[in-house]
């Protein structure tokens, strides 16, 4: 088990990766197209300051949150956009708001107390799996930025709390396409960015996945298809898991297509709080 304090100080370092990869751009680099349609730069760091807000508002005012909740029911494929949109200001503006939006949830979750879950979209989560999810996020939309600017991110031991999402999510992958949860674990085992190894789910499991632990994460945040990866899948579990993989919540996303890095604006972007 990894502590809040540690997993609020790695939400830190992410999001400062990612700022120290925008802020300096030039304003028309802010406006270039990135893998999500019809989303920019920009967008997806809005998209991070909104998402910030809304878990604030789970962390410290019920009936604010409620009101976001019957928005996206409303709306279910729609208010993610809506979100980003609505955060979208100038750029010096903008930074101001992400960096604004992080420190108010630094602030909330360490608030939440211990064995409270707060409210989410389809769930209900705790201080620290809420933290561990900001990490994924703002990894996997840092690593639609990095694509979008040509730029090639060393990975670090933060991978960790991705590939640990991807691996307690293998149920909700099937269940969230309406297939029956299989009985079957499946275990993980992962090479992280400096040789170390990370295991995940039963050692006896015959359903097993393995490969780089980078490749897993993009996998499970549909950043990359299952194809361009070197990742193994042994069993029948396993191995229709790979084509369905999906640790963030919502509807099924469509994930990418096969064939390496296609123009941005062709890309599609995952469904789901993402």
């Amino acid at each position: 088990m990894v502590d809040l304090d540690s997993l609020l100080t790695d939400l830190a370092a992410e999001s400062a990766a990612l700022e120290a990869l925008v802020a300096e751009l030039p304003e028309a680099d802010w406006a270039r197209p990135t893998p999500a349609p019809g989303w920019t730069v920009a967008h997806q760091i809005a998209h991070l300051a909104w998402t910030d807000h809304v878990a604030t508002l789970a962390a410290t005012d019920i009936d604010a949150f409620a009101e976001s909740i019957r928005h996206a029911a409303g709306d279910p494929h729609g208010f993610i956009d809506r979100g980003a949109a609505e955060f979208l200001a100038p750029v010096p503006e903008l930074l101001d708001r992400w960096r604004a939006s992080r420190s108010a949830l630094d602030r909330a979750l360490r608030g939440v107390p211990a064995g409270v879950k707060m409210p989410w979209y389809g769930t209900r989560m705790s201080a620290t799996s809420m933290a561990t999810a900001r990490i994924m996020e703002t990894w996997a939309h840092g690593e639609d930025v990095a694509d979008t600017l040509g730029v090639t991110r060393t990975p670090t031991a933060r991978l960790r709390h991705v590939a640990y999402l991807g691996a307690r999510t293998v149920g909700h992958a099937f269940a969230t396409r309406g297939r029956p949860i299989p009985d079957a674990a499946v275990r993980v085992e992962l090479t992280g960015p400096d040789g170390e190894s990370w295991r995940f789910g039963p050692a006896d499991a015959a359903d097993r996945v393995s490969g780089p632990a980078l490749d897993f994460c993009l996998l499970v945040t549909q950043r990359r298809h299952h194809a361009d990866l070197a990742l193994v899948a042994v069993g029948p579990v396993a191995t229709e898991w790979l084509g369905i993989a999906q640790v963030f919540a919502g509807p099924p996303g469509p994930g990418r297509e096969p064939g390496g890095h296609p123009d941005p604006a062709e890309h599609r972007r995952p469904g789901g709080v993402s």
